[in-house]
């Protein structure tokens, strides 16, 4: 039932208002007389509609409006007033009132403004529900997926599967597209496991270079090539009794595969210089964004290696097929990086919105974070505008309406991904190291697209 707060200074007014709205059975009325109790009423009890006199001795229906609009108390509002007057309904409808209606007010007209506000406000009710966050309360553990932001559907039954996976010490490798947040699943399925009291260690497979991998993974003693002037731990030492996420783990070389696949077979290894062995206590979780069976087809990834890894498997959807985080996720980080700069823009454009929400974003969350970031620091104004998101970001935009304006070929997953690269590499003058960081992944596999589309100058 919608929930109707009638402000006015005249007893009659609302004993009349009242009665008529109750006798409807539509709705559940409160009446207030004395408006200097608006502020408070409103702030601890928000109505679905509030009908506003205007003429009131202390606190008047202006002065109410005025708070309404800094408080951002979003109720649909209606104007009752006396005197037909231009220049003060102009004023109230700036300061975001619904609708204004002279006194004596007709019963059919109210009634029909008040269907109006009800069928808004269910509306707006509906849109909150599916942008706010589902319940977690169907799961066991949680606190794990509190770092992860959706309003998806998909992703909560993929939780469920992560906490099944978790729960066992099998390897798991979690697909999907670069920052689409495999890590984040990969610390939810380590904070479930047995193993949470342990260490997490986040590596980035595709970083080392062959000779790097040995020292970096296996660690090494003292002297055993020039600069080792100590022992070091190797990620998989330092990981011993915890977790190890291995991520674009389709990067490897062949030759590196081997040495990861023989680890995992025997559970042990030796530090480079070392004739001890160490054995291991490790439970692997990889990711890749790469499609391994097609890798595994032209003899870039070992098929052993692959079934060692992908015992149990997770797909993540991308950014752009989860219905309605691309806003949840926007309106988080104008929220937090507002705050980190210390700025006090108070929203985001409806048009820059807009271009969001139909943008295919290749890079999903990370590209979304980065644009938020980098819109913000731009931003001077009051409002979150087009003008401050990155030039690449509306060059894509543009392009994404000028195919559809003239019936051109949809481009594939792979064309889209190379136009993105290579408008980015514009973007940062080529500069590797600063578009990396733009799209979500690493400087290599960076450099691997850029070899691969052949976009090198």
């Amino acid at each position: 039932m919608t929930r109707i707060l009638v402000i006015d200074d005249d007893r009659a007014i609302l004993n009349f208002m009242k009665i008529f709205l109750l006798q409807t059975g539509l709705f559940d009325v409160e009446v207030l007389q004395d408006s200097t109790q608006a502020f408070d009423v409103l702030s601890k009890n928000q109505p679905d509609i509030l009908l506003l006199d205007m003429d009131m001795p202390k606190v008047n229906g202006m002065d109410i409006l005025h708070f309404l609009k800094k408080e951002e108390i979003d109720v649909f509002t209606v104007v009752l007033t006396g005197v037909e007057d231009i220049d003060l309904a102009i004023t109230a409808m700036k300061l975001g009132i619904s609708d204004y209606l002279l006194k004596p007010v007709d019963e059919k007209k109210l009634l029909s403004v008040l269907a109006t506000g009800s069928e808004m406000q269910v509306r707006t009710k509906q849109e909150e529900t599916e942008k706010t966050p589902f319940s977690l309360d169907g799961l066991k553990y949680p606190e794990a997926f509190m770092g992860i932001l959706t309003c998806d559907k998909e992703m909560l039954h993929i939780f469920h599967h992560v906490e099944k996976f978790a729960e066992t010490d099998n390897s798991v490798l979690i697909w999907g597209e670069s920052g689409a947040g495999k890590e984040l699943v990969a610390r939810a399925i380590h904070m479930i496991s047995k193993r949470r009291d342990n260490n997490f260690i986040a590596v980035n497979a595709g970083s080392f270079a062959d000779d790097l991998f040995t020292s970096e993974f296996f660690g090494h003693e003292r002297g055993s090539f020039t600069g080792a002037v100590k022992d070091k731990k190797g990620f998989l030492e330092e990981a011993n009794g915890g977790t190890l996420f291995l991520d674009e783990i389709g990067e490897l070389s062949l030759p590196i595969q081997i040495k990861l696949l023989r680890v995992l077979q025997e559970e042990e290894f030796y530090r480079l210089g070392s004739t001890h062995n160490v054995k291991m206590d490790v439970r692997i979780i990889a990711a890749t964004n790469k499609n391994l069976f097609d890798e595994i087809k032209r003899g870039n990834f070992r098929k052993d290696l692959f079934f060692r890894l992908n015992i149990n498997a997770i797909h993540l959807p991308p950014l752009r097929e989860r219905k309605g985080d691309v806003e949840l996720l926007s309106e988080y980080f104008f929220k937090e990086f507002n705050e980190e700069y210390g700025k006090s823009i108070e929203r985001i454009s409806a048009p820059v919105l807009n271009l969001l929400n139909n943008y295919s974003f290749p890079g999903n969350v990370r590209e979304l974070m980065n644009l938020i970031n980098s819109a913000i620091l731009v931003e001077s104004g009051k409002e979150l505008r087009k003008a401050s998101l990155p030039s690449y970001f509306l060059d894509q935009c543009h392009d994404q309406r000028e195919v559809l304006s003239h019936g051109e070929r949809l481009l594939s997953l792979q064309e889209v991904e190379k136009e993105h690269i290579r408008k980015v590499l514009d973007h940062t003058n080529n500069n590797k190291t600063v578009a990396s960081k733009i799209l979500g992944i690493s400087r290599v596999s960076l450099i691997s697209r850029v070899k691969k589309y052949e976009l090198e100058k």
